[in-house]
């Protein structure tokens, strides 16, 4: 089974107290299962929803091991560079039994900013049970969508993706339910289809004239523990327009962002790819998310064709705040809106390979 171990030694970035779960009150969790963007979702069940559970279980754009290639191998080829904290599905259903079993006691076992390990005990895998409940994939590129990876999932897990994702997902005959994500039209509940529980929904945040792609957009997960008014995770690999999350701003019922998954680097092959912290930024200006956690900045081992003429270029946080700073008050903009001076303003933070975030 999995064991949940708290690091030595914290980061800098990471809060010195730390922060029990309390049972009564449960918040959702974060994990980060590799070093670039696959993430382990685990969401409260209101205590009005009679369950053996504890969470529901959402697993975000699965690539654990193995590599990756786009187009063909010899234009890009990726691997891994650290080895992902969950080597399978196995070990992830393996951590959302420990964590369950975790949040059961009293006190609670679980610890915001703890990493989290994995191994093989005396304790089977209780089969008895699915651990996921449901599966995100962002974008058709296998770097989101890994064959391998995503057929270890037992096929009754429903599967929620991009357009063109979710036709090739279709393709291989194994999911019982592929859907796609719909995007989202200022209500969060209308994104609460079957099989999702009605507190829950998932929806797709991008300009209505996208194009099928999707590439600059956003996945966000909104839920609620009781009432209208909801609570969601905004999850943008790639980075996402600030005008095109202004319908989450100004959503009915409203939502309060907890967390904002938005990377730090800028990269560009010749098109801009991800776009950095610069506009993580103005994202989080508009939304003011509880964290601003970074996300797909692996700087992966690969080769191909694309490496040669990929631009990659990291901006800190501090660099995004003082060139936002002269932006702004060349545009005349001055003290108006929101500004960011300290990095403790951004709500950022860093969230390691393994690693179990509380989102307040």
């Amino acid at each position: 089974m999995a064991s949940i171990a708290a690091k030595d030694n914290e980061s800098p970035t990471q809060p010195q107290s730390k922060t029990h779960i309390n049972t009564l009150t449960r918040r959702p969790l974060l994990i980060h299962l590799n070093a670039d963007t696959t993430w382990l979702l685990s969401l409260p069940i209101p205590p009005s929803q009679p369950s053996i559970r504890l969470y529901n279980h959402i697993l975000i754009d699965p690539w654990l091991r193995g590599g990756q290639s786009d187009v063909a191998r010899f234009f890009s080829r990726q691997w891994h560079a650290t080895p992902s904290a969950c080597q399978s599905i196995d070990d992830i259903e393996s951590i959302i039994q420990a964590i369950e079993a975790a949040a059961a006691e009293d006190p609670p076992g679980l610890v915001d900013g703890e990493l989290l390990s994995t191994r093989q005990d005396s304790h089977a895998l209780d089969k008895s049970m699915d651990s996921i409940d449901a599966v995100i994939v962002s974008h058709e590129f296998t770097d989101h969508m890994h064959k391998d990876t995503l057929m270890e999932i037992p096929p009754q897990v429903p599967i929620f993706a991009s357009t063109k994702a979710a036709d090739i997902i279709r393709s291989w005959k194994r999911f019982h339910t592929v859907l796609e994500i719909p995007r989202f039209e200022g209500d969060w509940r209308k994104s609460s289809v079957s099989p999702l529980p009605e507190w829950l929904g998932i929806s797709r945040v991008a300009y209505a004239g996208a194009d099928m792609l999707y590439y600059h957009s956003a996945v966000m997960i909104a839920f609620s523990s009781g009432g209208q008014e909801g609570e969601a995770v905004i999850y943008t690999p790639h980075g996402i327009s600030p005008d095109d999350v202004t319908p989450v701003a100004e959503a009915k019922p409203k939502l309060r962002t907890l967390a904002l998954l938005h990377g730090l680097q800028d990269i560009k092959l010749g098109a801009q790819l991800n776009m950095g912290a610069h506009n993580g930024l103005k994202v989080q200006r508009l939304l003011r998310a509880g964290h601003w956690i970074g996300t797909h900045d692996e700087v992966k081992n690969g080769g191909g064709i694309v490496s040669w003429f990929l631009n990659r270029k990291m901006i800190s946080l501090q660099e995004a705040i003082e060139r936002d700073k002269i932006e702004r008050e060349a545009d005349g903009r001055g003290s108006k809106g929101t500004k960011f001076v300290s990095l403790a303003d951004l709500r950022s933070r860093e969230v390691e390979n393994g690693q179990l975030v509380i989102l307040e």
